[in-house]
């Protein structure tokens, strides 16, 4: 019996919107009626891609806490009493078994996150090699450790990285509230030497962080022009750690959840939409939502960086339910 043909249009040429897109216009889409808003982003998601496929990644900190920069958010910043002791760079040995793990559970991109403002000189090879001998386990490679100079770019890229993680976190109005150590344009800065070097790129944001819905729509907008809009795009759900400025308060109405994937979707067809922090908080409803709004990438595993993470076997069993298979880096298995 010959399987259903699937009505999906995979790699469709995607032109970048002409003037590009105004904060007006993604607050228009944020304030559709929400089952419009779903309608309008699902249908762009099955333009661009097939919607029953999901890309695993799976996150590693490989080195940890005694961050120099004042995120609010953050539990590894060296500003807040978070009761997370600093670490030093793990050794590849422990990187390398991490990502044995990760290819074996079904994670086909393996990301590396490093505690810095900016790694020094001494540790870039060390980041080198790591990139080199992950890579030769025949899983994508990513790396996050804060900005990044024209030569370092150009030494990761030599080493093969595939992505580089510098999310730009929030709108430019709303960034000033949240970090002080480091500008808006030093990560655009960074963002432009990675695509210039050669690599993709990954960056996105944290929405749940005290911005209005126009300062979300600030955040998108940042995003999607781009040029081009980043290959991947993390929306991570503020997990909010006792000890940093934004410990307490309310957490985001789901729905607002849902409807920043959708605009995140509908405003960036090509790129990879990321559930990322905050997942493990998330039923199984609500992801559903998210990824017909459109994601279409998870951060895979038990841990993100110092966090919990939804396991992998309660994720299997999840995309089982649904019916949603994994891809190969970004190409749905067969």
């Amino acid at each position: 019996m010959n399987a259903p043909v699937q009505a999906v249009h995979l790699h469709r040429p995607y032109k970048q919107k002409e003037g590009g897109w105004s904060v007006a216009e993604v607050e228009a889409l944020f304030n559709l009626p929400f089952m419009d808003l779903l309608h309008r982003a699902a249908s762009v998601h099955r333009e661009h891609h097939d919607a029953n496929a999901v890309q695993l990644s799976t996150l590693l900190s490989i080195k940890t806490g005694g961050c120099e920069e004042d995120c609010k958010y953050c539990s590894q910043s060296a500003h807040y009493d978070t009761g997370l002791q600093a670490e030093k760079l793990m050794d590849l040995y422990d990187v390398l078994v991490a990502a044995k793990q990760a290819k074996a559970s079904g994670a086909t991109r393996f990301c590396m996150g490093a505690a810095w403002r900016q790694p020094k000189e001494r540790h870039m090879e060390q980041l080198s090699t790591m990139v080199k001998e992950v890579k030769a386990l025949g899983l994508e490679t990513c790396l996050t450790a804060g900005m990044l100079s024209d030569a370092q770019t150009d030494q990761l890229k030599d080493a093969g990285l595939d992505y580089y993680n510098h999310n730009l976190d929030t709108s430019p109005e709303f960034y000033g509230e949240i970090i002080t150590t480091r500008t808006y344009q030093d990560r655009l800065d960074t963002l432009e030497r990675v695509r210039k070097a050669g690599m993709k790129v990954c960056s996105g944001g944290i929405v749940g962080l005290g911005e209005n819905r126009t300062q979300r729509a600030g955040l998108v907008a940042q995003l999607a022009n781009l040029n081009p809009p980043p290959d991947s795009v993390p929306i991570n759900n503020l997990i909010r750690i006792e000890g940093t400025p934004l410990g307490g308060g309310d957490a985001l109405d789901p729905f607002e959840f849902v409807r920043t994937i959708a605009v995140a979707r509908i405003t960036m067809p090509k790129s990879m939409v990321r559930l990322s922090a905050g997942r493990e908080a998330m039923d199984e409803a609500l992801q559903a939502l998210c990824f017909y709004a459109g994601a279409n990438s998870i951060f895979y595993g038990d841990r993100l960086l110092t966090t919990g993470n939804p396991q992998a076997e309660a994720d299997r069993a999840l995309l089982a339910k649904l019916g949603v298979r994994t891809m190969d880096g970004d190409t749905p298995r067969a």
